[in-house]
């Protein structure tokens, strides 16, 4: 994990000051976005913030870049600043973050350089009143003035994906999400998950609703415990990170049930799914909610 972090650290510190946002063309060698990004992405639900066990070593190690030493946060302090944001995209898309996650540039997720691996973060544009929450899996950006470095769906959200934007970042603590208070007035109302036990798995995590709404969707399993759903759901991600954004876990009759969607058509759906059995081993069945 130490060499890991290390060279995420000296990634970062190179390749994000260099602008991914950039209104350049973008080479082979450049950050930037990808072709043909899935539609709707200004429909992806924001993170659900959850209570996730923070570790004193790895990502939460002190480390120092640039000459410039950090100190992650490891407590649950509050945290708020301003400055400027910047995003990135298709060249670290599928590469590890420092929490050994993989990113995906579609999810709400950020880079910061001390808020906690895992937590949670709400990140404001001043010029437009959007809000967004991320979770946040990574360290970066390491460029003077920038304070947060946003996935390519989070800045699609926030209207800053022409350039690096001023914003107004404030951690979500956990007696804020124990609380329900990480709301807006025209959120939902709160669903909790439960805890992820010390030394559980560090992974990217969906939000568990009750119910899925109409459409044509695909089940992945059924499941008893949130774990067995969370460990599919990455292997799907790893298989095809264009379909993170579509999963959820729906709980209902008592199970955990991993389920993408919802498609356009039942023929789009039966097509990734052959897909995914074709490319991944991935057996899927065809659900439909009226």
């Amino acid at each position: 994990m130490a060499l890991l972090l290390l060279a995420l650290m000296t990634g970062c510190s190179t390749t994000r000051p260099a602008g991914p946002g950039s209104a350049a063309p973008v080479g082979i060698d450049r950050d930037g976005a990808l072709p043909n990004p899935p539609p709707d992405l200004a429909k992806v639900p924001d993170a659900l913030p959850r209570i996730e066990a923070v570790r004193s070593g790895g990502p939460n190690k002190p480390y120092e870049v640039g000459g410039e030493r950090y100190e992650p946060i490891v407590g649950d302090t509050p945290y708020a600043d301003k400055g400027l944001a910047s995003w990135y995209g298709r060249k670290f898309h599928g590469r590890p973050t420092a929490s050994g996650e993989v990113y995906n540039m579609y999810a709400m997720t950020a880079a910061h350089a001390t808020l906690p691996i895992p937590s949670y973060a709400r990140v404001r544009n001043p010029a437009n009143g959007r809000e967004v929450i991320v979770r946040i899996n990574d360290r970066g950006p390491f460029h003077k003035g920038r304070i947060i470095d946003l996935s390519y769906t989070a800045a699609l959200k926030l209207d800053l994906l022409r350039g690096v934007g001023a914003v107004e970042v404030r951690r979500i603590t956990y007696a804020e999400i124990r609380a329900g208070k990480f709301q807006k007035p025209d959120d939902a109302p709160p669903v909790f998950v439960p805890e992820t036990p010390p030394g559980g798995p560090q992974r990217e995590t969906t939000a568990v609703v009750a119910i899925t709404g109409p459409g044509t969707w695909l089940q992945f399993g059924a499941f008893a415990k949130l774990d067995s759903a969370e460990g599919l759901r990455q292997r799907i991600a790893e298989a095809d990170l264009t379909l993170l954004p579509l999963l959820t876990v729906v709980r209902e009759g008592g199970l955990h049930r991993l389920r993408a969607g919802p498609f356009p058509s039942a023929d789009e759906a039966r097509a990734t799914a052959a897909r995914l059995r074709d490319e991944a081993g991935i057996e899927a069945s065809l659900v439909e909610k009226r």
